[in-house]
């Protein structure tokens, strides 16, 4: 092998040995042990100009001890730390917690994925967090049951568990006071415990804790789910066969994706959840007539819930069958149309001013504009930011936020932070898993005990179309603005 010396900046290496059968990118990697220049950042002047990393050595005419000239910057030596090195291991629990990303998985106990999932969307809430960390211990109120109470406490200690560790927990307690109070949850055949709808385990929980959380106060938040859950709806209840018209409002916990052979994106399927058919007794007919109920949304809350009606029950097999079809739903989703007339004039302002912000980021120069005459059927542009009410409950009526904080407003815009999906045909057989967005923007798939870390972009693919994960629930946090 022919030998050669090197001059970089004020050194010279002589006798350095090119080994001709492999490529100059070789040789480079031997410089970089010698002069601490990466070889990506190394020009070696030869004749005809340039080494390059796959030129060819018996076109280069080299010569025993030829001089060859390199410039490049070295690396910035590291100082070695002060303190050793410690490992993630030897950290309190807390910290790796902090250090991971992410809180623990949760040990399936026979069949309870369904739990696990709808445990972790919740777990990821932190007003209802910090809601249930002030509920005592003991002293329930006099009008909350004995197990509603164990039940609520036996959540609080959940999510302290899950808040801490970095190793899965195994969510007995939890479980076992989850049977106690709804029983449909420990039903037994063959001796194991059946699967059961995430859906309703949801549903009951959420009953539970909102029955808990009311402050016995008279002060406008009296119901912590409701602020965050809660979606007020106003309806036009018409029996055009007798010309009956009425209007009823209701608050609900959850919005319906109903899916048909129309439906392709999550925007259609809440509008044909929206309306209905009811049959109910005509006062002028005196007997049963069909009436139509359109429903609009009339207050907004911090965090949009939607199910997308997936199973019904399917006679000749006596079970709950599934409807794989695809529907799309968006990262950011905007329910503006879908509210009633008196919310949208309410909405314009903070939606004018969500506007401009996003156009300041994107560089745009703004014009002055009369809020009042914006067009209500504008569509929102694209923003990344996430809500500016981080971690501040904003449940509003009318556009209007909380007593708590009257500085901040909804917009009607909407982000993705969970995803509940199923696998299998079933609702009562297959999997359920939690796909949760953390603090730090990095998603995280809750496979029970498994925290898989996932991509963002992988999110909005899990749309259903096959027998894998489709989503079943999807929970949005309301985008605010400050006012």
């Amino acid at each position: 092998m022919p030998t050669v010396s090197v001059k970089w900046q004020k050194e010279l290496y002589p006798a350095v040995e090119i080994d001709t059968t492999q490529s100059p990118y070789v040789f480079k990697c031997q410089l970089y042990d010698l002069t601490g220049v990466p070889p990506e950042r190394q020009k070696i002047m030869v004749k005809g100009g340039i080494l390059k990393d796959d030129s060819d050595w018996s076109k280069l005419g080299l010569k025993e001890g030829q001089k060859l000239m390199m410039v490049g910057t070295a690396d910035v030596i590291a100082k070695a730390p002060e303190k050793g090195p410690v490992f993630m291991e030897d950290l309190p629990e807390e910290e790796q917690v902090v250090a991971v990303g992410h809180s623990a998985g949760l040990f399936n106990l026979g069949n309870t994925c369904y739990m696990n999932s709808t445990m972790q969307c919740l777990h990821s809430v932190p007003e209802l967090k910090s809601a249930l960390t002030e509920y005592p211990q003991s002293g329930r109120s006099n009008d909350l049951d004995q197990s509603s109470h164990l039940l609520t406490v036996a959540t609080r200690d959940l999510f302290n568990e899950l808040d801490k560790n970095v190793k899965p927990v195994a969510p007995m307690q939890f479980w076992m006071v989850l049977r106690k109070k709804y029983p449909q949850f420990g039903q037994l055949h063959n001796g194991s415990f059946m699967q059961q709808d995430a859906e309703e385990c949801w549903t009951q929980i959420l009953y539970t804790l909102s029955q808990a959380l009311r402050s016995p106060s008279t002060s406008a938040n009296l119901d912590t789910v409701k602020e965050l859950f809660g979606i007020d709806l106003v309806s036009r209840v018409h029996c055009a066969e007798s010309g009956e018209e009425s209007m009823e409002t209701e608050t609900v916990y959850s919005l319906k994706c109903h899916i048909s052979h129309e439906v392709n994106h999550l925007h259609e399927g809440l509008k044909h959840g929206l309306k209905s058919e009811l049959e109910k007794a005509s006062p002028s007919l005196g007997r049963s007539a069909v009436y139509l109920k359109d429903s609009r949304i009339n207050g907004l809350p911090k965090y949009l819930t939607i199910q997308f009606v997936r199973f019904f029950w399917k006679r000749e097999s006596n079970q709950k069958a599934k409807i794989l079809r695809k529907v799309d739903y968006p990262l950011e989703l905007d329910i503006f149309d879908l509210c009633s007339d008196d919310l949208r004039k309410n909405l314009e302002a903070p939606r004018q001013m969500l506007r401009d912000e996003d156009g300041r980021k994107a560089g745009l120069k703004l014009k002055q504009k009369n809020t009042s005459s914006v067009d209500s059927d504008v569509k929102m542009s694209d923003a990344e930011g996430p809500s500016t009410g981080s971690g501040e409950s904003s449940k509003a009526t009318l556009g209007e936020a909380v007593a708590s904080d009257k500085n901040v407003q909804l917009t009607g815009v909407y982000d993705l932070v969970a995803v509940l999906t199923h696998k299998g045909r079933s609702a009562d057989s297959g999997h359920y898993v939690a796909w949760v967005k953390q603090e730090n923007g990095k998603w995280i798939q809750f496979d029970d005990d498994n925290p898989i870390p996932q991509r963002e972009e992988d999110i909005t693919k899990l749309s259903g179309g096959g027998d894998w994960h489709m989503a079943y629930i999807c929970m949005y946090k309301a985008r605010t603005i400050p006012m």
